[in-house]
């Protein structure tokens, strides 16, 4: 009962949300071998940074976000590949959207960040989820039900500590890891050229947690860094010419970000 009500919620809360299809066609696998993407990751720039480090390794439950791989959560909690499949008696290298991994001796956990050679991020675009809880996994099915091919429409997703994710965690779209358009802004073409991050919370009711912010200036420093996008290039959404809609918010805390970017 509890579940089915916090399904409703979700669900009446991201028909308000500020995402917008793209036009292209793909596919998702719901499950995919953990070196799908080794090659891309390996070629890539990953700036890693630290989000929590425990007292002593301990065993943590890890549930496996869209299109991540072993080899990323294992840079995540430093732990070895093999361990995590010995720990979860993998057989192959099959892991699943939702599936819930053992990660035994996790040493902490690191935001990893990958970075792909290209010219066509021109702009950075910043949204609120419009929802109080939220997640990755939850937003992509979503998504997918209101028919964007590629499910989660953000390249990127900054949690708030609810629904069994860190607060200030920063999940990768596989929009972002594929360098496929978002579907995040129509207005302006910036599906194509921006690059969309969404906080979750809904903040024309509340502000976003001080890790959120942490890890969003975090992001946009080195995104708009390895990208050479300008700062006047990092707009909420309701900032894009043709944009209707308020968010990402009124108690979204520009002045803090603005002054961030600006050092």
């Amino acid at each position: 009962m509890k579940r089915s009500l916090v399904l409703l919620f979700l669900l009446v809360s991201f028909l308000f949300s500020c995402s917008s299809p793209s036009h292209y066609n793909g596919y998702i696998p719901s499950s995919v071998p953990s070196h799908f993407n080794h090659q891309n990751e390996y070629s890539t720039k990953v700036v890693q940074k630290t989000l929590w480090i425990p007292s002593s390794p301990r065993t943590v439950v890890h549930e496996v976000a869209p299109l991540e791989t072993l080899w990323r959560i294992s840079k995540m909690y430093g732990v070895p590949v093999w361990k995590i499949r010995r720990a979860n008696h993998l057989k192959d290298d099959i892991i699943r959207i939702g599936q819930k991994l053992i990660i035994p001796g996790a040493k902490y956990f690191k935001n990893v960040i990958p970075l792909y050679p290209s010219t066509k991020w021109r702009y950075i675009i910043l949204h609120h989820t419009g929802t109080e809880i939220g997640k990755a996994t939850v937003i992509h099915r979503y998504h997918e039900d209101r028919g964007f091919i590629y499910g989660l429409g953000y390249h990127f997703l900054i949690d708030n500590g609810t629904l069994g994710k860190g607060d200030g965690q920063i999940e990768v779209s596989p929009r972002w890891i594929k360098q496929h358009d978002g579907a995040h802004c129509k207005a302006g073409g910036m599906n194509h050229k921006g690059i969309g991050i969404a906080l979750v919370g809904n903040f024309n009711k509340e502000r976003p947690t001080p890790a959120q912010i942490d890890s969003l200036i975090l992001l946009v420093k080195v995104l708009t860094e390895f990208y050479n996008i300008p700062p006047d290039h990092v707009l909420g959404h309701r900032d894009v010419p043709g944009a209707r809609t308020d968010c990402p918010g009124r108690f979204f805390p520009w002045r803090r970000v603005r002054l961030a970017l600006m050092k």
